[in-house]
């Protein structure tokens, strides 16, 4: 989910109002003694201050796709959201029923998994082998597919990877949920845990 961020940079005009008030004593001033020096220093301060008070600094939106507050976290998100948009792409251009299925469990997964890190951003380390290999792997395997399809080449060798890819896809599908499923596994044990202490206590209560 995109985010606008809101970012404050300050105005260069209190620099420039110091550099003219300096420039325009030292010109009516004998700067090389050391009061008209320190009068020019001064009036530049002021100058600055004034200008400063009158110029607030001006805030910059800036739209984007990830903002968890960890850079490489936000820019895994992003490359894993363009494989899956990649995916989405790929499963609207391929006709075959069975493989279109495994495609959009591949990236409902996906998309789940995304949603899971941005919300939970520690949970970052449990997929990055995920997003760095076996998720650009199979996408780059299926625009393989696509591109044979596309092609309309018939020899042996493209049959049989073709095939290969059919057959395999649920298998790949199954690889993304468990993924998913896997980024759960803590919380689930903590609910484990404490529907057994809830149990218990009914159990002492007679209840």
């Amino acid at each position: 989910m995109s985010k606008i961020i809101r970012t404050r940079k300050p105005s260069v005009l209190p620099y420039y109002a110091a550099a003219l008030a300096f420039v325009v004593l030292c010109a009516v001033l004998p700067v090389y003694r050391l009061w008209a020096l320190l009068a020019a220093l001064g009036a530049a301060v002021l100058a600055f201050a004034g200008a400063k008070k009158i110029c607030p600094p001006r805030v910059v939106e800036t739209e984007v796709p990830f903002h968890t507050g960890v850079d490489d976290v936000d820019a895994m998100l992003t490359e894993m959201q363009q494989q899956l948009d990649t995916l989405h792409a790929l499963n609207e251009a391929l006709p075959d029923p069975q493989l279109s299925a495994a495609m959009t469990r591949m990236e409902k997964a996906g998309r789940s998994i995304v949603e899971t890190v941005e919300a939970t951003p520690a949970k970052a380390k449990q997929v990055r082998r995920f997003a760095n290999y076996y998720l650009p792997d199979a996408v780059n395997v299926l625009q393989q597919y696509a591109k044979l399809a596309k092609q309309g080449v018939r020899g042996e060798n493209a049959a049989s990877i073709r095939a290969e890819v059919e057959h395999n896809a649920a298998s790949i599908a199954t690889a993304f949920e468990n993924q998913l499923d896997a980024l759960y596994a803590a919380e689930s044990m903590d609910l484990s845990a404490d529907l057994t202490v809830l149990q218990n206590m009914l159990k002492g209560q007679g209840l």
